[in-house]
This record gives C-alpha cells, structure tokens and sequence, in this order.
C-alpha cells in the first residue's frame, strides 16, 4: 500500500490525465463527453465504501470526485458512445458500482476488495476493477472481471496496471492516434480507438471487419 504522500501524488496524477482525456473526449467525441455525469460528492463516496466495507485507493476517489461514471444513453440512442473506455466499457456511476460489488460477492462469491467500476454497456457479464486489498501488490491497478471466471489482474499474470497509468496510457493513445500500450512496452494491437458514426468513441480490434464497419474510423495519428 501506498503511505500517504504517495498516494496524492498518485491521485493528483488522475485529476491531470483525466483533463487530457476529457479534452480530447469533448473536440473529438461529444457524444461519449455528454455522458459524463457530475461530479461525486464526498458524502456520496463515503456512503459507498461504508456500504460495501471497502475503502477507495486514492486514486479511485479522485477519479470520482472528477465525475460520478456516466449516464445511460438515452431512449432510442446508440450504446456504443457508452464504452468509450478500453474494452468497449462503460463508467460505472456509484449507485451501479454498488450493486456490481454486493452481486459479486454475494451471489458470485468473489473474495471481497475488488472494486468493480466499469462493464460493456448494457450487460453486467464482463468488466474491470481496482484493487483495494492494501496489503496486495496490486493495491490500486486495474483488473479484468467476468461472471463465469476468477477475477485477474489486467494485463494478465502481472501486479495490474495502476489506474493512474491506465489512464495515462488511455491518453496517450488517444492524442497519438494508436493502440494501447501495456506496462513494460507490449503494444496491445487488438485495442485500438475508433469514432463512431453517432460521435462516440469506442476501442476496436482492427482485425474483426465486424467491429469496424462503414462510417467507423479508425485512429491513425494524432489529432
């Protein structure tokens, strides 16, 4: 676990990157952008991790006093502007982080401290967490969860990917105009940002024609 003064200055680190990312979101993505809700209030975070009996890593807490998830799309939209986070994910708002837990640890019985905070939009089967077991070497990094499979760190068999650098990572490439790329280097070509027809942003993997059809363009430099 972190001592204290590292952990704001990782937290500071998600509040500068996520500026980076939400620039880009609104110049190039409006609709993914428009999604975003408002700010979580500190009471509303609180409120959350004395339900679940977790507490937030640092980083996390940032994350949501920046924006509490997103919003569904409305009636009659597309979903794809919703997953708009590496992996075709959707921000998971508090009130659906919540229940996300109690299903996984209840009724899933996965070990509890994992936190889960995104998923495919409209579906609960597949999606990410962050770690907030602080006596883990992967306190705080992102990891990838399922219905029907043990959680596990993202990339797999590491420590996780930090979530600050995840999103560091996140824009990067998206200010490139490239795929991700992993901790130690590894380009994650299978990962590749796209605009949608509807103004969204969503990850592709550039080999399956199927998720880039007519009228999706494919990031090929910076912009």
């Amino acid at each position: 676990m972190p001592d204290r003064r590292n952990a704001e200055e990782a937290a500071a680190q998600v509040t500068v990157v996520w500026g980076r990312i939400e620039r880009w979101l609104w110049a190039h993505a409006p609709t993914s952008a428009a999604l975003l809700r408002p700010p979580a209030g500190e009471a509303d975070i609180v409120a959350v991790e004395e339900a679940i009996e977790v507490a937030f890593p640092s980083t996390l807490r940032a994350w949501y006093r920046l924006h509490d998830g997103i919003d569904d799309p409305a009636a009659g939209e597309s979903w794809w502007p919703a997953g708009f986070l590496p992996g075709h994910q959707g921000w998971y708002r508090l009130a659906q982080l919540q229940d996300a837990y109690v299903t996984q640890t209840r009724d899933w019985e996965f070990e509890p401290g994992r936190i889960p905070i995104s998923c495919t939009p409209d579906d609960i089967w597949y999606g990410r967490y962050i770690d907030a077991r602080p006596d883990e070497p992967s306190y705080g990094s992102l990891g990838r969860w399922a219905a029907d499979e043990e959680p596990e760190p993202l990339p797999t068999f590491t420590s996780g990917w930090p979530l600050q650098a995840w999103l560091t990572a996140l824009a990067d490439a998206l200010e490139q105009g490239r795929c991700l790329i992993e901790p130690g280097g590894r380009r994650d070509a299978y990962t590749w940002p796209a605009l949608t027809v509807c103004g969204g942003l969503t990850w592709v993997d550039p080999r399956d024609e199927r998720q880039v059809p007519e009228g999706r363009i494919l990031l090929d430099g910076p912009r």
